[in-house]
């Protein structure tokens, strides 16, 4: 916990409104920026007029909306930290040998963010792109991810949640969820189906360092059919356990 007297509130705000955009809502005016960010309608519009004053957003004279400024963070991340780098010839290595797309994917509080991917453009077209965000309780890494926490870790990540329905077959019930991430827990792999967006099929495993600890998850976006019977056993699942574990000297 960082102390009192060393937190800036005034950030903090500015980093709410900041936060606020998002594929949901790409543009925001003054109100909505203030319900989002827990602001008055007065404060989020000065952080706003700020925020576009130093780059980071652009504004019609009402709206504002994400600036090219703000990639810069991600730039910079993607390019000093070692994990992407890390993977990223291994998702290359896989996408060659079997013609589809791979991810490597981190747990951000309720979502999960692609931080390196490899595959054929007509796969990429998903919307799965370099640092997307994907709600945890609807993808094969966030349950991969969600399911190395301890057991007392994820039941207070749950309590209390709305789970967002985004397709019809989204699993939304906190139950079910639990009973499905303890399931990856003990296989220790996970499929999703169709349950962030549809035609999306995803399978996806552990990456852990030498310590055994979980740092990231590696998922394949492929065809219904290979997720079902004996390619699944046979082909798929091992060929990311295999490269989970070539991967784990250098995580």
């Amino acid at each position: 916990m960082i102390a009192r007297v060393d937190f800036i509130e005034g950030m903090a705000k500015g980093m709410a409104v900041l936060e606020s955009f998002d594929t949901e809502r790409q543009r925001l005016n003054a109100t909505l920026a203030s319900q989002r960010a827990g602001l008055t309608r007065a404060a989020a519009r000065r952080h706003l007029l700020t925020l576009a004053h130093l780059g980071y957003l652009d504004t019609d004279g009402s709206w504002f909306w994400l600036a090219p400024k703000v990639l810069r963070f991600s730039g910079s991340y993607l390019a000093s930290s070692r994990l992407p780098r890390a993977l990223q010839p291994t998702l290359d290595r896989l996408a060659a040998q079997t013609g589809e797309a791979f991810s490597a994917v981190v747990l951000d509080g309720d979502q999960v963010v692609i931080i390196a991917r490899s595959g054929p453009t007509r796969l990429l077209a998903y919307g799965l792109h370099l640092g997307a965000r994907l709600p945890a309780h609807a993808t094969s890494t966030g349950r991969v991810l969600l399911a190395a926490k301890p057991k007392a870790e994820f039941a207070t990540w749950l309590r209390g949640k709305t789970l967002p329905r985004l397709t019809a077959h989204t699993t939304v019930e906190p139950r079910k969820l639990r009973a499905l991430v303890e399931a990856v827990r003990q296989q220790d792999w996970c499929v999703a189906s169709e349950e962030h967006e549809l035609g999306v099929h995803a399978l996806a495993v552990p990456l852990r360092n030498m310590e055994g600890r979980v740092v990231a998850a590696l998922n394949v976006v492929t065809r219904l059919d290979r997720l079902q019977g004996q390619a699944l056993q046979r082909e798929t699942l091992p060929l990311l356990q295999e490269a989970a574990r070539q991967a784990r000297p250098l995580l």
